[in-house]
């Protein structure tokens, strides 16, 4: 399971898709499934946060 699970919960699938995108691009998260209106009421989706690489990855030589 990722460490941190988003979620985001509109009345409109348009609303719930906006809200996703934005919330991913304030908090570097990833979408994980588009909007679903199969759970609960409204439209649901979520995202998790981008995994970021170590400090020292890429810095070698080589």
């Amino acid at each position: 399971m990722d460490a941190v699970v988003y979620m985001v919960r509109g009345r409109t699938e348009e609303l719930c898709r906006d809200r996703l995108e934005r919330l991913c691009e304030l908090m570097g998260a990833v979408p994980t499934n588009p909007p679903s209106d199969r759970v609960g009421p409204g439209w649901v989706a979520r995202a998790v946060e981008t995994p970021t690489a170590p400090a020292d990855e890429g810095q070698g030589r080589g």
